[in-house]
């Protein structure tokens, strides 16, 4: 798909219903959903890995929020909460709009963390160009887009103490020749993804090893092994798949970059990640109740946070394990020719991070949105897949985490600890954000 039409049909689906808004704070609250969009569309466009598109979501979320909570007593104020944070600037003197405020650092923020400026900017100029119509006074608008300004650059300050920059400059990683371990995996056999990733700073859990899950099952070759017993279960899977887990595994995809080979041409298809189709959940979400600014800020940021959070731990137990994924060992031992349906992403195995994320996710969704929340998921209709209907958060994210077992990338144990200990890593966020339903 066109990169450009990608970007276009992303921020088309955060949009829906943009001109039934009636109220102002409604509208402002579509240009937020539009904002959201935009980036999403260009963290699709850039190719950004899964656990880098998730810190680029947290920290523009994070800016809005923190404008937005300077005018509600109902909200908690983080500032005790993050590690580190910083003292954020007040307000200036005189009348602002907390909601344009709020948009622009969003936007301020954002454009520091991705590749495409230009055409992020582009998208910003008239979401911003519409909220000050909102506004209709210079002054303010002057006001609001300076505070925003002071807001942004207070949380970029703090991001870049995050240890990220640091990770940067670290040697590549080294992998293993001994059984057992992850090894680059077909058709591009791309390098460890962000192997340094668990040493940046936690949002909010004490430490990566908090939620540390289980060790994975002791690798072996006996053919009467209880892992090679999980490995022959991955591909008897494979062979035997039903339409609707055929249909599952590609709509939780959520692979940013796939490799198409036809003959001598290779060319990639962009995506959404995984952290980006949960974020678009919360949107959905979000819309369906009717949210307000504040709230629809609210169930953006502590989606984030969880699934920044749940990264982390789950890349600390990655390359801890090192752990051989299923294409390698059966190609290896039981059939060379075998591909899996999903193409195997390009990080050890153990756990799951798509199970870890969505078990986050939907932990800290539930606690806002609660248990039994009906909605329709239209994430992936712009990449061709129909929506589907989820009774709650939880049942998308079995419905995630399995999907991984369906499309030949991960074992069982993998998606069912992983599946676990997202959820408690969001329990734990969402004591520490002190969250209460909507």
């Amino acid at each position: 798909m066109n990169c450009k039409c990608t970007i276009a049909l992303v921020a088309m689906m955060t949009s829906v219903s943009v001109m039934k808004a009636q109220t102002k704070d409604q509208k402002f609250t579509q240009l937020l959903h539009r904002a959201q969009g935009a980036l999403t569309g260009v963290i699709v466009h850039d190719v950004f890995s899964p656990p880098v598109a998730s810190r680029i979501y947290v920290y523009p979320h994070l800016a809005c929020y923190v404008v937005l909570v300077r005018q509600s007593a109902r909200a908690h104020r983080l500032d005790d909460t993050l590690k580190d944070f910083p003292k954020i600037p007040a307000a200036p003197a005189g009348k602002i709009s907390y909601p344009l405020a709020a948009l622009y650092a969003f936007l301020y923020t954002g454009q520091h963390f991705i590749f495409s400026e230009k055409i992020f900017a582009d998208s910003g100029v008239v979401l911003i160009s519409r909220a000050k119509a909102l506004v209709g006074d210079p002054k303010v608008e002057a006001r609001s887009l300076a505070y925003g300004k002071m807001v942004g650059d207070s949380i970029l300050s703090w991001s870049q103490r995050d240890q990220y920059a640091s990770t940067r400059s670290l040697r590549r990683f080294t992998h293993s020749r001994e059984e057992g371990k992850w090894l680059p995996t077909p058709p591009a056999y791309f390098q460890a993804v962000e192997p340094n990733w668990a040493r940046l700073r936690p949002m909010v859990i004490d430490s990566v090893g908090q939620f540390r899950p289980p060790a994975p099952l002791l690798y072996s070759t006996d053919t009467a092994s209880l892992f090679h017993r999980q490995a022959r279960e991955v591909y008897a899977i494979s062979q035997s798949l039903t339409p609707e887990q055929r249909q599952s595994a590609l709509f939780w995809d959520c692979n940013p970059f796939y490799v198409n080979v036809s003959g001598h041409l290779i060319f990639a298809s962009k995506k959404l990640s995984p952290g980006g189709h949960w974020m678009s959940i919360a949107g959905i979400a979000s819309r369906q109740m009717g949210l307000d600014n504040l709230g629809s800020s609210i169930a953006y940021l502590y989606t984030a946070i969880a699934i920044y959070d749940g990264f982390l731990c789950c890349w600390a137990e990655k390359y801890r394990s090192n752990y051989i994924r299923p294409e390698t060992y059966i190609n290896a031992r039981i059939d060379e020719s075998w591909r899996p349906l999903l193409q195997t992403p390009p990080f050890p195995e153990y756990t799951s991070g798509h199970s870890v994320i969505s078990g986050a996710a939907a932990t800290v969704l539930t606690s806002l949105f609660g248990d039994n929340f009906r909605y329709t998921d239209v994430t992936e209709e712009p990449y061709g897949l129909p929506g589907r209907n989820f009774n709650s958060f939880y049942e998308a994210a079995e419905q995630a985490a399995i999907s991984r077992l369906y499309g030949g990338i991960h074992f069982h144990e993998a998606v069912s600890a992983g599946l676990a200990t997202g959820k408690s890593i969001g329990a734990g966020v969402a004591r520490k954000l002190d969250i209460s339903p909507f």
